[in-house]
């Protein structure tokens, strides 16, 4: 990793190239993903009205916080009308709608000052979306959803592109964590006990690098990165937006970046949809990533039905 291209204009293809190598894309505002922003800032002012949203951790108790995003982040990820924004965006900077896939847009919720550590606001420790069963070729879109400052956001850390690290990812499997995990987020609230892979020896997060953009301004990056959140002293939550993509080709083709250190089984290509017409990736593209034998039932995480109902 050793260049961040700002407004780069190239061709998709190339684009995803230098993502594979481990190079950053850093966009400035445009509209549909202002859009988006603007739908999710709906959302979460509606929830904590009549609070700021970036203020509201010092006027509520840590259980009333939670009460209120617990709600919220399935109530966003799973609205029809997040799906259709990213569609735009996705259309606006150009890909193959036919040949690109994308997953539900996730609402992440970084409080300052260590108020909120766990479940629906758990800050990531140093890691890398391969541990977590991502695909080697997936492109991870990172947004802020209100104005952020270096001190709330999240850092690179460009040593560990290319350099292993001991970690405990081969205890990660993604079904196991659909059905726990990503089940159970609220009910963390003082301590977060679910399993997350991590490194099993020590990590320099010097050096660092942390882009920090507009709202409306994105960032690229290959899951394969090794990121952590930055411990926020901004005295504000951060709110974000992050979503993935991947290329029907390059899954096919088997590109991607290296798999440098991640034993995870299971594969999250599920989850991804057709960017035309929301359809899943084949079984047979998805096979090709299938470690393991996958479980009986199903694969892709449902929200409670309460959430889906509340559209």
């Amino acid at each position: 990793m050793h260049t961040v291209f700002f407004d780069s204009p190239v061709r998709d293809d190339v684009r995803r190239e230098r993502i594979y190598d481990g190079q950053l894309f850093l966009f400035s505002p445009r509209p549909s993903m202002l859009a988006l922003c603007e739908h999710a800032r709906e959302m979460i002012e509606a929830a904590f009205a009549p609070l700021d949203p970036t203020m509201a951790q010092h006027e509520l108790s840590v259980e009333e916080f939670v009460a209120i995003a617990a709600p919220l982040k399935p109530g966003f990820i799973h609205h029809p009308k997040s799906k259709q924004l990213i569609q735009k965006i996705l259309e606006e900077y150009g890909y193959d709608l036919e040949k690109t896939y994308f997953d539900v847009p996730r609402l992440k919720i970084i409080t300052s000052h260590a108020y909120l550590t766990a479940g629906v606001g758990y800050p990531f420790h140093p890691h890398r979306d391969t541990w977590y069963c991502a695909p080697p070729s997936q492109v991870n879109w990172w947004l802020p959803v209100y104005e952020f400052e270096s001190e709330s956001s999240m850092a690179f850390h460009p040593n560990y592109w290319s350099q292993g690290v001991k970690n405990s990812s081969s205890d990660f499997n993604y079904y196991d964590y659909n059905n726990t995990g990503r089940k159970n987020a609220a009910q963390h609230i003082k301590k977060d006990t679910r399993f997350q892979p991590r490194a099993e020896e020590p990590v320099e997060i010097d050096p660092q690098v942390r882009l920090v953009c507009e709202v409306g301004g994105v960032m690229l990056f290959s899951g394969a990165q090794m990121h952590s959140t930055v411990p926020n002293t901004s005295g504000r939550t951060r709110f974000s937006i992050d979503f993935r993509t991947v290329h029907i080709d390059d899954l096919i083709a088997k590109k991607g970046a290296l798999n440098i250190d991640n034993a995870s089984t299971g594969t999250a290509l599920r989850d991804f949809m057709r960017g035309s017409d929301l359809a899943r990736l084949p079984e047979e593209v998805v096979a090709l990533y299938e470690d393991t034998p996958p479980p009986e039932g199903d694969l892709v995480f449902q929200p409670p039905a309460a959430v889906l109902s509340s559209y």
